[in-house]
């Protein structure tokens, strides 16, 4: 017979918490109606709506009463007219003629019908004027010649540039003309001293007479770079140990069993140690729950209150 698991195994817990609906029998979600109460015993019974007509059905009042009911009849026009009497007695004289009618204007420029009047300024009329004296007649010219002034004569203002003969390589024979009289000023060799130098200071210790010996190549000569050559091609593994670095390992006998042991025989050996189920998760709350729970919970229901 297998063994029972421990609540502790199931579901992590000391104890299961007991259920209450075991054992009911099942209730389809559609079989009740949704107001059960409304489908039971007497219920109150109202009339339909009714349609606005001229009788009065869906008022309170069973005949209809007047707002102005008993007042007398006055007509507006009647009264508007004695109302207009009433002011024109207020009044003390006729009524604000102006002298005479508004003025159109004649033209754009008409000050006609206008407060100021005409505008001197703005006078057409003609002013005084000196007489126009001519500034007299412009010199006249020659009319322009045709063409574009690069390669044409007599088309400029100024005269044309003289021809001005230039001698082949001519700066080459100045400067050679030039050392020649240069040369002839010369009297004589370039000056040069008959006494030797001598030195200022000592000696320098450091100087020898000897012949200095032949200089020594400091670089190194190349050393000639073979390429790595194998001593015999790459073997292909065929399930053994040909073309590996390491040898092909010794034997080691492993016997076969064929029948492992058990508790009957009495050479079963003792279990490794397993750790216990890892905790399991419980049941979770839902999301409007714990949001609930968090509004209000036993440190503010007293003063909690709804914000809409």
């Amino acid at each position: 017979m297998s063994e029972k698991k421990t609540d502790m195994d199931r579901m992590g817990l000391f104890s299961e918490v007991g259920y209450t609906t075991i054992g009911d029998r099942y209730v389809p979600p559609n079989s009740k109606p949704f107001n059960e109460s409304a489908s039971k015993g007497k219920q109150m019974l109202m009339e339909g709506s009714k349609t606005r007509n001229a009788s009065q059905a869906g008022y309170f009042n069973k005949s209809f009463d007047r707002i102005m009911q008993g007042e007398a009849f006055s007509d507006p026009v009647k009264l508007k007219r004695q109302q207009r009497i009433e002011e024109a007695k207020k009044n003390i004289g006729q009524a604000f003629v102006p002298s005479s009618g508004t003025k159109m204007m004649s033209g754009l420029g008409s000050h006609y019908g206008t407060l100021s009047g005409p505008v001197k300024a703005l006078s057409p009329v003609k002013r005084d004027r000196t007489p126009y004296k001519s500034p007299g007649k412009n010199f006249n010219t020659m009319p322009a010649k045709k063409g574009t002034g690069f390669g044409y004569v007599n088309v400029t203002i100024g005269a044309p540039q003289t021809y001005a003969s230039e001698p082949y390589e001519g700066a080459r024979e100045l400067r050679k003309r030039n050392a020649e009289v240069h040369k002839k000023k010369m009297k004589g060799p370039p000056f040069k001293l008959n006494c030797h130098p001598s030195d200022c200071f000592d000696a320098n210790p450091f100087r020898s007479d000897k012949p200095l010996p032949p200089v020594k190549d400091a670089r190194k000569p190349k050393e000639e770079l073979k390429p790595f050559k194998p001593s015999s091609p790459a073997k292909a593994s065929g399930g053994m140990k040909a073309g590996t670095f390491d040898p092909y390992p010794t034997y080691s006998s492993d016997p076969y069993i064929k029948n492992p042991p058990t508790r009957a025989t009495g050479e079963v050996k003792k279990k490794i140690f397993m750790p216990p189920a890892v905790p399991k998760s419980l049941r979770t709350q839902s999301v409007v729950g714990l949001n609930v729970t968090r509004r209000m919970n036993r440190t503010n229901f007293r003063s909690f209150s709804v914000v809409s």
